[in-house]
Parts: structure tokens; C-alpha cells; sequence
């Protein structure tokens, strides 16, 4: 590879969407050719707010509310989100938690008290997808109290008594016709010292140290994402043969169903990877939208309609996720394979090269470190982009936007924020 299109990490400190509402189609055409953001044939450079801008993995929305931040997301006419339908996901998940329940209610009962017991590791509470796991396994279980029309997804604390009035216990019959109650026993947000959440230490501690005052009673472990997920399994559930659930699909988690982690949620990494940087190429190319998504381009790549959907009303393409079990983990081992129906190089004639800026919120976060970056350095090359990779610590914004002080270097931005609802902290420096 020549040195025009080497990519580069700045790495500083250490430490991943929203739901499809309204207007939802399937694989769907936004509506015709994309406002050219291409400069190449123009003797006038374009002006930075008119560049393509793609926020991914971290929607923009209010930390508190979920509601979406649309003024970010209707910036300019180049501007849309790429991430996963949280709803679906979340529900997949309790719905694979309370199967496996069901199959398997009589061996969990471990005290044999007739209550199944799980503990819940919460990601971050202002965060959409967060939020919709929390509700999702709520729902499925029966734990759910609605506030408000929608199912409360604040964390419990300590619920062994089953006194809260976050959550409630739940009846359920399972396959062997015998009903047991279900009870969330505990949940916090996983937020270390230093302010990062989804943070993979303080899970593994917090299940310590349920462990050692209820220990007895915890039947089931559930968290958010994987990184937490697999620092429980490893800190006390592996050696305890409590079947742990998480979410992501990352490849130490999918490996780890064979040594009795007992699912996880894959959210399609391929398809969001491919999605954020096929839209700027689109962009920059002055093409349909949809060029290689839902038609195919030159080179044969497309995204078949099951795989995602895209929300007109929200500018916002949502991957589809798919459960992992036991029964099909083998399928998911790679989490860095290229979806198997846009793998083709684009000819550099007609979609020149092009630099993008692109930060990742936390360097250290597991999903988009060992999944997310290497399927995206996987894509550059295939779509003709020389992207700059920016390592963020998980904790500040200026740790990032600092390192944007010159937009006018960057065809487009790929921008991952590090609280859902500072999207201006970013559009701001593009004017």
C-alpha cells in the first residue's frame, strides 16, 4: 500500500442507537441523488458545513430523555446516523434470556427456592441502546414497570427482597410446566472513577460483590454489551455455572459460548461498518444514496433488505440483529468478517480517494476496538478512503474535538460522540 493511503491512530488515555420509530422502511431509497459534496471539478473548495457528516454507534439524543437530537441530525443535507435498531435488539435479547430460562428453569433454581434471580450490568443510563437492553429484558421477563408508557430503565440497586418499585417480580411456566417467580435481584450503571461507563472493571467487581451477599441467589447474569458481560462470566460466573448473557457478538464472547457463556446479541457490525463510510462515499461521489446499499453499484456490492432499514424521518440506517447461541456460534466466530455481498474494490476512476476524519469515543472499549475499527480499515480500502482514526479516552469530548483543528484538511466526518447529546460540540467546528 502506497503512503497516500496509510491510515493512522492517535491514541490519548484509555477507557458503543437509537431507536427506528416512525417511518421505517425496509431497506428503502431516501429519495434520489445525494447533494455532491465533491470538489474535485469546482475551482471553489467546500465549505466544511456542507460535508458529509455520519455519526455512528452513539445517536444523537438527550442522555436523559432518549428523545433525538434532529437539529444534529438535519445539519446539512450530507448528514445521517448509522446504527442498529436498539428495540429490536433489546427485545432479542430478553427474548433469548427467557427462553434459555424456560428450557432450563429446575437446574438454575440453585437454592431451590423457586425464584430464578438475575443480576443486570447496565451500560450507561442516557444511552438509547442501553436503555432499550434494560427494557427489552424487563419486557421479556416480566420485571418491567411502565412510567410513563414506557418500561422503566432505571437501575434498581439491591432488590433481593423483591421490595422495588423500579421492577417487580414476575411469574413464569416453564417448559417442564412448573412456575417459578422471576426477580431482578440487582442492577447499577457500570461507571468507574474516573466518569467512562460501560466499563468492563467495575462490572466484574460489582458481581464480586453481589456474589459474596446473595450469591446463592443469583441464577442468571444479563449485561448490556459483552465487555462487561465477559469480565462477569470470568470474574465469578464461569466457575459457578451461571449461564451469562451479553451483547455485541465480539469474538472473546462468541468464543466463550463454548465454555458456557450462554449468549449474546450480534448487532450486524458488518453491515454498520460498510453503512458508515458507503454514505460518504455516495456523498462525495454525487450518487444515489443508496449506491451499493439497497441497489447494486458497479462492483456488484449491495446489503440485502433484511440486514437493515433505513428511517427517513430520523436520516438514520439501522442494522438488524441477529441472537448467538449455542446453537449457531460457530457462524459468528470472526466479528471482523465483510458482510458477504460487499467485499468488491470500487474503481478509483470514478470514486476517487478521499480522506475522512473519523474518532471512535474510547480507544479502549472492546466492540469498537477488536470489531468496529478493523472492519472499518477493512472498508476504507475498498471504498477509496484514507481515513484518520481518532482514539478517544470514553470520558471527555475535548479529548477528541481538540484534535479536529483543521477541518479543511477532510473530504467528511465519521464522528462517534462521547455523550449523545453533544453533537454541536463537534458540528460547531465545521461552521
Amino acid at each position: 500500500m502506497d503512503m497516500s493511503r496509510r491510515k493512522f491512530l492517535q491514541v490519548c488515555g484509555l477507557g458503543v442507537m437509537g431507536v427506528a420509530g416512525a417511518g421505517v422502511l425496509a431497506g428503502c431509497d431516501n429519495g434520489g441523488e445525494t447533494t455532491p459534496a465533491d470538489d474535485s471539478n469546482t475551482s471553489e473548495p467546500t465549505a466544511n458545513n456542507e460535508k458529509p457528516v455520519i455519526f455512528f454507534n452513539r445517536q444523537p439524543s438527550n442522555s436523559t430523555t432518549g428523545e433525538l437530537d434532529m437539529a444534529t441530525l438535519n445539519y446539512n443535507d450530507n448528514t445521517y446516523y448509522v446504527g442498529f435498531d436498539a428495540t429490536q435488539g433489546g427485545d432479542l435479547q430478553g427474548e433469548m434470556v427467557l427462553t434459555y430460562i424456560k428450557a432450563h428453569a429446575a437446574e438454575l433454581d440453585r437454592n431451590g427456592d423457586g425464584i430464578i434471580g438475575y443480576v443486570l450490568a447496565v451500560g450507561d443510563i442516557g444511552h438509547n441502546d442501553s436503555i432499550a437492553r434494560t427494557r427489552g429484558t424487563r419486557k421479556s421477563l416480566g420485571t418491567g414497570v411502565e412510567v410513563d408508557g414506557a418500561i422503566n430503565s432505571e437501575p434498581v440497586g439491591t432488590n433481593t427482597d423483591g421490595s422495588s418499585t423500579i421492577v417487580q417480580d414476575a411469574k413464569i411456566t416453564a417448559d417442564d410446566g412448573k412456575e417459578y417467580t422471576v426477580r431482578e435481584l440487582a442492577s447499577q450503571e457500570m461507571k468507574n472513577q474516573a466518569g467512562a461507563t460501560w466499563d468492563a472493571a467495575t462490572a466484574g467487581n460489582a458481581l464480586t460483590s453481589w456474589a459474596s451477599s446473595f450469591g446463592d441467589q443469583i441464577d442468571v447474569v444479563v449485561s448490556n454489551n459483552d465487555g462487561m458481560g465477559m469480565s462477569m462470566f470470568n470474574a465469578w460466573s464461569k466457575d459457578n455455572n451461571v449461564p451469562t448473557f451479553g451483547y455485541d457478538a465480539n469474538s472473546d464472547a462468541v468464543a466463550a459460548i463454548a465454555e458456557g457463556y450462554a449468549g449474546t446479541i450480534s448487532q450486524n457490525p458488518a453491515v454498520q461498518a460498510y453503512l458508515t463510510l458507503r454514505l460518504i462515499r455516495n456523498i462525495l461521489d454525487g450518487v444515489d444514496i443508496n449506491t451499493g446499499i439497497a441497489t447494486e453499484d458497479e462492483a456488484g456490492n449491495v446489503i440485502s433488505a433484511d440486514d437493515y432499514v433505513y428511517s427517513e424521518d430520523e436520516r438514520s440506517y439501522y442494522a438488524m440483529n441477529l441472537a448467538v447461541t449455542a446453537d449457531n456460534y460457530q457462524d459468528f466466530m470472526d466479528s471482523t468478517t465483510l458482510y458477504a455481498t460487499a467485499q468488491s474494490q470500487l474503481d478509483e476512476s470514478s470514486s476517487p480517494n478521499k480522506k475522512v476524519w473519523l474518532d471512535i469515543y474510547n480507544a479502549a472499549d472492546n466492540f469498537l476496538s477488536s470489531t468496529y475499527q478493523p472492519l472499518l480499515e477493512k472498508y476504507d480500502d475498498l471504498l477509496n478512503l484514507t481515513v484518520e482514526y481518532i482514539g478517544g479516552d470514553g470520558q471527555t469530548e475535548s479529548n477528541i474535538t481538540n484534535r479536529l483543528g483543521n477541518p479543511g484538511e477532510y473530504d467528511a466526518f465519521a464522528i462517534n460522540m462521547v455523550k449523545t447529546d453533544n453533537g454541536a460540540s463537534y458540528t460547531s467546528l465545521l461552521g
